[in-house]
Formats: structure tokens, C-alpha cells, sequence
């Protein structure tokens, strides 16, 4: 199995709301993507124009150095300081693998133009939902995975169900962080 980096759901959850595992990148040959976003850098505001204050439509996000036998790129968006805990934003699966970003505002749709399929949000809505916290700054992981196969999981499956889809066929990983406050 070289190459693949096995993941228990277990063990998925431990860096899901959190920094990005750092253990990652050097197991098993699981590989460090690089993703970037034109409208913010790592750790800067994400624009009104991508949250509930303005159009609410995803941002544009790259990815690089995606890992030899990638046959699928998932996409899940989150805030970790959400009051109640974790809330997502946005799973996107089964992207093909020589996409290598999505443009801006892509369509709430099950399976939008570029193609993939998405799923539904915390607010149980398919696609993208902006952030919108009550108060504070919040932070926002968009985490990128390379994937050995396809998901078998029909249009609108959540968070919990794609990373446990993903367990045992993650080639490697990577993320942009960005924040916003009302």
C-alpha cells in the first residue's frame, strides 16, 4: 500500500476544526498539498463579498502538488469557534483529479459545471454557505484532500459520511485558513 496514508475517521476528527495534523505530511507517504485562494491569503479576511454580509458565494480555490494516483479531489469547508461547535460550510467530492481549482461562485448544485459532486452544509442546504458568525472572529478551514478513488456516495452526503468514505485512500492533504468577523 505504499503511498496511501491510512486514516481512521477517528483519526480524521482529531485535525478537523484544528490546525492541520503536521504528522500528515511525512506518514506513509501522505503528501503536504499547497492551497491558495485569489481572493485571501493564508490567515487573512475572507471578503465580504464570500460571506453572509455580501453575495455569499464561494471563494476561488487552488491546489498544488497533488500526489501521484490522485483519482478524486474533496473539498470541506469549516469554522472550529462556531458556538455550537464545528460547523461546515461547504463538502465538495469527487472532483476530478487534473481540475486543479474551482473558480468563483460555483452554483449550489449537486453536480456543478466544473465537475464532483457536493454535499450539504451544516445548514443542510447542497453547496456553499458563507461565513456568518454571531460575533467574534472566527476562523475558516477550506481542507483539501487527494484521494486514490472515487467516493461512492450519491449527491448530498455530509461531512461525517465523506471523510469516513475517504478513510484508508487519503494521498495527502492540505488547507488555507482564513478568518471573518461581523
Amino acid at each position: 500500500m505504499a503511498g496511501r496514508f491510512r486514516l481512521p475517521l477517528a483519526g480524521a476528527m482529531l485535525f478537523v476544526g484544528t490546525d492541520l495534523d503536521p504528522a500528515f505530511a511525512g506518514t506513509e507517504g501522505g503528501k503536504q498539498m499547497k492551497v491558495t485562494s485569489q481572493a485571501f491569503a493564508d490567515g487573512e479576511m475572507i471578503p465580504a463579498k464570500h460571506t453572509c454580509n455580501g453575495e455569499n458565494v464561494s471563494p476561488p480555490i487552488a491546489w498544488q502538488r497533488v500526489p501521484e494516483g490522485t483519482r478524486s479531489i474533496t473539498i470541506i469547508a469549516e469554522d472550529p469557534d462556531a458556538p455550537m461547535g464545528n460547523w461546515v460550510h461547504w463538502v465538495y467530492y469527487d472532483i476530478p483529479p487534473e481540475i486543479s481549482g474551482l473558480p468563483e461562485d460555483i452554483p449550489a448544485e449537486e453536480k456543478p459545471g466544473p465537475g464532483g459532486t457536493q454535499g450539504i452544509n451544516d445548514a443542510l442546504t447542497i453547496g456553499y454557505i458563507g461565513p456568518c458568525p454571531p460575533s467574534g472572529i472566527h476562523r475558516y478551514y477550506f481542507r483539501i484532500y487527494a484521494v486514490d478513488t472515487e467516493l461512492d456516495l450519491p449527491p448530498g452526503a455530509n461531512s461525517q459520511e465523506v471523510l469516513q468514505a475517504m478513510e484508508g485512500h487519503l494521498l495527502g492533504m492540505g488547507e488555507l485558513m482564513g478568518r471573518f468577523r461581523r
